[in-house]
């Protein structure tokens, strides 16, 4: 009788700490961003991603990129769900530093998740004008908005 009253006394000791204890599902960031650098494209030339974010949060996506060879990431983003996810912005940013001429720089895209669900951002590094060249690096997010 004695050994049940200790175990039982242990238990509700115990069980409190260990639920308190135990990792909880993490919410998800309300901004959230991924860098992904020439030397990646370099390496692979498609390269694929996954995030999550808070709904009504932030995504910036940045890709590296050079102009000066006539290539660059589309302006705007292929977004299958476009209920799910918005893209709200889109610029280039140049090398850093002064004299430059040549380097690599990045494409930078703004993102606004709408409401939860999940949905997929394509685009592709091409040489868009005459005969140019489509698709020679190809990235593809899945982005779980929750």
């Amino acid at each position: 009788m004695k050994t049940k009253l200790i175990v039982a006394a242990l238990t509700l000791t115990i069980l409190p700490v260990a639920i308190a204890c135990s990792p909880a599902e993490a919410s998800p960031a309300a901004e959230a961003s991924i860098d992904v650098s020439i030397d990646e494209f370099e390496q692979a030339s498609s390269i694929t991603r996954e995030v999550t974010v808070a709904e009504g949060g932030t995504l910036t996506v940045s890709l590296g990129s050079n102009p000066t060879t006539g290539f660059s990431w589309d302006e705007a983003a292929q977004i299958a769900d476009l209920m799910v996810l918005q893209q709200t912005g889109s610029e280039r940013l140049p090398a850093e530093g002064q004299g430059l001429v040549g380097a690599p720089g990045t494409q930078v895209w703004t993102f606004k998740a709408l409401q939860k669900g999940t949905t997929t951002v394509s685009m592709d590094y091409s040489r868009p004008w005459e005969g140019g060249e489509k698709a020679v690096w190809t990235f593809d997010l899945t982005v779980t908005v929750k």
